[in-house]
């Protein structure tokens, strides 16, 4: 860790940023907003800026810093905006920042993937919950907001917390959790997952799995003739080699041989992360959409009763203005 930034260094800017967001959270009266931002900003800036001259070598380009920028900027305005839908407007410019950022580093598909799931999907339904539930205003009440949304609850205990768990998983990223006592003897036993081992045995099992591709591209590349085959075992897998840089084929003329693999053979990382999430975190994906679907829902529930006591509302009123008695007063 020392070698990227001195840990005091990262705990004191922690502790900085965690006065400033604590400033800058929503309260009653005079709200110091732009002194707590000015102040969380600093302390994004002095970390961001100790680790560019720590290792000048490994400095970002200039996108880094304006993503990054625009990021923090918009998270701090996502929990200190007193209006819901506001702040939900400025986690989606969080995530299109953060996109930008995965763009800096090469990650495409994440980048896309964040924005059509989170910007295209999940916020905008968490907008559509958010202005159906909420209520509108009225003659007792300014704007028709709630308690919670113009003054923070526990602001000191929030901020706290928040850096202190920043703080903890930053310094885990740094130092390895493999370096924690107990965690070596702890995970001696567990079976390794298809993905977290070596790239060269991780894109064997993704290829193997995907015969019909393997076979295609050899196809293109004019090494399989008419009638010729991938070897592939009793589970459906091809006989992948990608260390020794072969792949077994079936000739149709009899016997089997190693071919070498073309160039660009490489499974790309659509399908790596694909394979990852549909083949062994199906049941996330299917609770993720349930839990959604059930937002939903309810705020339809809730929006539905408002309607009904504001039409009563209106019945009333309207018997007011006829100089009829109505229900609950007279004329």
């Amino acid at each position: 860790m020392e070698s990227l930034i001195h840990p005091v260094l990262l705990l004191a800017m922690c502790a900085l940023g965690a006065v400033g967001v604590c400033l800058a959270l929503p309260r009653r009266g005079l709200t110091p907003q732009v002194v707590g931002a000015a102040v969380a900003g600093l302390a994004a800036g002095v970390v961001v800026l100790a680790l560019t001259l720590k290792n000048p070598e490994h400095r970002p380009n200039v996108y880094f810093y304006i993503f990054a920028a625009v990021a923090l900027g918009s998270a701090v305005r996502v929990i200190t905006h007193p209006k819901p839908v506001y702040a939900a407007l400025y986690f989606i410019l969080t995530i299109i920042a953060s996109a930008g950022l995965y763009l800096v580093l090469s990650a495409e598909f994440m980048a896309f993937a964040l924005i059509i799931v989170y910007a295209g999907a999940i916020l905008i339904t968490y907008l559509f919950v958010i202005m159906l539930a909420s209520q509108s205003a009225s003659e007792e009440t300014d704007k028709g907001e709630q308690e919670y949304d113009i003054s923070a609850r526990e602001p000191i205990a929030a901020s706290v917390v928040g850096f202190l768990l920043l703080a903890t998983l930053t310094a885990f990223a740094f130092r390895g959790a493999s370096e924690l006592p107990g965690s070596v003897s702890a995970t001696s036993g567990l079976t390794k997952h298809p993905l977290s081992v070596g790239v060269v045995e991780r894109e064997t099992a993704i290829l193997a799995d995907m015969p019909r591709r393997v076979e295609q591209e050899l196809r293109r590349a004019g090494l399989l003739k008419d009638g010729d085959k991938v070897v592939v075992s009793e589970d459906g897998a091809a006989d992948v080699d990608l260390a020794g840089g072969t792949i077994g084929v079936v000739r149709a003329s009899g016997g089997t041989e190693r071919v070498a693999i073309p160039a660009g053979f490489m499974p790309k990382n659509v399908e790596s992360v694909g394979f990852n999430l549909l083949r062994d975190h199906p049941g996330s994906i299917e609770i993720a959409g349930v839990v959604l679907l059930m937002a939903m829902l309810g705020a339809v529930v809730l929006s539905r009763k408002q309607v009904e006591l504001d039409e009563e509302l209106k019945k009333q009123q309207a018997h007011r203005l006829a100089g009829e008695p109505g229900e609950g007063g007279a004329a």
